[in-house]
């Protein structure tokens, strides 16, 4: 009986896995078509892709309130656990990333009949095509467990914040030309944080990764700082058996450094 409820869990554990790999998917073919939708002043598309949003709110939803379900009725450890906490903060960085491709389809309707400079329209396909190919690799990372790839990611990003750097120059250089109104120009450096915003999710991705791989989080670096000051940086569970075995860092002691 009990190797069957185990069973059954990892068998959930697995389908929030590829609901989530699911829900990602979505996020990057809506981008995908809102980068087309942006350039060739689509409203038809930018339309449906606003409305699509509340299916893929849908399944966030869905998808967090069964990882809560499974924490209060099975009770996992170890890897599990990190699992399916990490879930519960990925759907929110992945429903994030749909929201902000909404937001650049709602820019889309604002700069609806501007002509866009070729040098602007060269980075904002730049750019769908890089923050794209960041989600799908932070998916890939996931769906694989590799902390490596998920680990490589922060750098990669990189590339993304220094065409995000040179789009907006280019904003301002036409502007200044007068090639672009000043309520275009801001719309357009919306749309390019919009982007850039979605890179830093596909990186957040990244780190819960490694954190389902090893237990780490880029925030343990300074947790360890602290108590190496030797301050504490746990708050005592007054519930705890001082008996049980609670795990290291329970009662105030700082996790181990990374």
């Amino acid at each position: 009986m009990a190797l069957d409820v185990r069973r059954g869990f990892h068998h959930d554990l697995d389908l929030v896995r590829d609901d989530l790999v699911r829900l990602a998917g979505m996020v990057t073919e809506a981008l995908a078509r809102a980068t087309q939708a942006l350039l060739d002043g689509d409203l038809r598309v930018a339309d449906e892709i606003i409305t699509n949003d509340d299916r893929l709110d849908t399944l966030a939803v869905d998808i967090e309130e069964r990882c809560y379900s499974l924490l209060a009725l099975q009770q996992p450890v170890a890897i599990d656990l990190r699992a399916l906490v990490a879930a519960t903060r990925m759907v929110s960085e992945i429903e994030r990333s749909g929201d902000l491709v909404v937001n650049i389809m709602k820019a889309a309707r604002r700069l609806y009949g501007t002509e866009l400079d070729p040098r602007l329209r060269g980075y904002i396909t730049s750019l769908g095509s890089e923050v794209g190919r960041l989600f799908r690799l932070a998916m890939d990372a996931y769906a694989d467990r590799n902390e490596g790839l998920a680990a490589a990611l922060d750098d990669m990003d990189d590339a993304v914040d220094d065409l995000h750097e040179q789009y907006i120059a280019s904003i301002f250089e036409c502007h200044d030309r007068g090639v672009v109104a000043l309520q275009s120009a801001v719309q357009l450096a919306l749309v390019g944080r919009y982007y850039e915003r979605i890179g830093d999710h596909a990186v957040n991705i990244g780190e819960r990764v490694r954190y389902i791989v090893t237990g780490w989080l880029p925030e343990h670096t300074g947790v360890a700082r602290v108590a190496a000051a030797g301050s504490p940086t746990r708050t005592p569970l007054t519930s705890a058996d001082d008996d049980d075995d609670v795990g290291p860092g329970a009662n105030g002691d700082a996790p181990p450094a990374e």
